[in-house]
């Protein structure tokens, strides 16, 4: 299992593949969420994720929300096995690679409300009341790097 991070222009055409693949089968298929994943973030997004054998295990990404307060957005977070403990890896490796390359004064995340807690390990705080983003109950959270 190998940690890559690369942005848009640096991906393969195979790595990209996996990565669309991935998202589907998760977002798509196991959350039952009819909704357009192709958004145009992705090309100026840094894709963060685990590949292993040639598949993409774990993924996220991140891009500028804001400019003037140095807001970076994380979103797409996946894994395709759970209880594992790669969620969390991923959370951190992902957080410490926004660190060094975007050089954030935050992150923001829009996250599904059963995940919160997920979050919340890494120091995320709750910043919104709950709305539905795609039939799907939300929460903005907040983690502050300063």
């Amino acid at each position: 299992m190998k940690l890559i991070t690369k942005y848009f222009n640096q991906l393969t055409t195979t790595e990209l593949y996996e990565i669309l693949k991935s998202r589907a089968e998760i977002f798509v298929v196991e959350q039952n969420c009819v909704y357009q994943d192709l958004d145009d973030i992705d090309y100026r997004s840094l894709h963060i994720f685990y590949e292993c054998d040639g598949k993409i295990i774990a993924y996220l990404r991140a891009f500028e929300k804001d400019s003037t307060t140095k807001t970076i957005q994380m979103g797409r977070v996946l894994t395709l096995t759970h209880g594992t403990g790669l969620g969390g890896k991923l959370l951190k490796e992902g957080i410490s690679q926004i660190k060094e390359k975007l050089n954030p004064s935050s992150i923001y995340i829009e996250a599904q409300c059963y995940a919160t807690g997920f979050y919340e390990k890494e120091g995320f705080v709750i910043s919104s009341d709950e709305f539905l983003e795609d039939g799907i109950p939300h929460v903005e959270m907040i983690l502050n790097i300063l």
